[in-house]
């Protein structure tokens, strides 16, 4: 699998926001701010230091023109797109991680990279407060999606 399989176009842009950063204190992102307000909530309300992953994938869906689910929250993106059986996702696809534990309502979202015998990297915001590639325990996989067919 290379990244010339897939529709590589939301992954451009996903990484020219790499390095993004919230601001600690009282001060906040203003990047970080604009992908909140451009979806339609209210970023100095919310402030940088919400939970951003999936405000993240949203705002990158929505700029690129996939389906998006317009929701906060991580597992929210457990019913878009297509489901991807593991070991067929590809760069690119959405990938949903539980947090706290498995029934647990929390979650974290971000873009599939690639993967190694026991880890799974994404692509994604807040990931460690930025936007970043970060390594992730397959574990905690909780499902692939595709957002457009590649």
């Amino acid at each position: 699998m290379s990244i010339t399989t897939c529709n590589k176009e939301h992954i451009i842009l996903a990484l020219s926001q790499f390095g993004v950063t919230e601001i600690v204190g009282i001060h906040d992102n203003p990047v970080i701010i604009n992908y909140l307000d451009e979806l339609g909530y209210n970023g100095k309300q919310l402030k940088d230091e919400t939970a951003w992953c999936s405000t993240f994938v949203n705002w990158v869906a929505m700029k690129s023109g996939l389906p998006r689910s317009k929701n906060l929250a991580a597992r929210s993106w457990l019913k878009v797109g297509r489901e991807v059986p593991e070991g067929k996702q590809e760069i690119g696809d959405v990938v949903i991680f539980w947090r706290g534990s498995k029934t647990d309502w929390r979650g974290h979202v971000g873009f599939y990279i690639g993967e190694n015998e026991n880890s799974i990297y994404t692509l994604g915001g807040n990931q460690s407060n930025q936007v970043k590639i970060s390594e992730y325990s397959k574990s905690r996989l909780l499902g692939y999606r595709r957002l457009n067919s590649y």
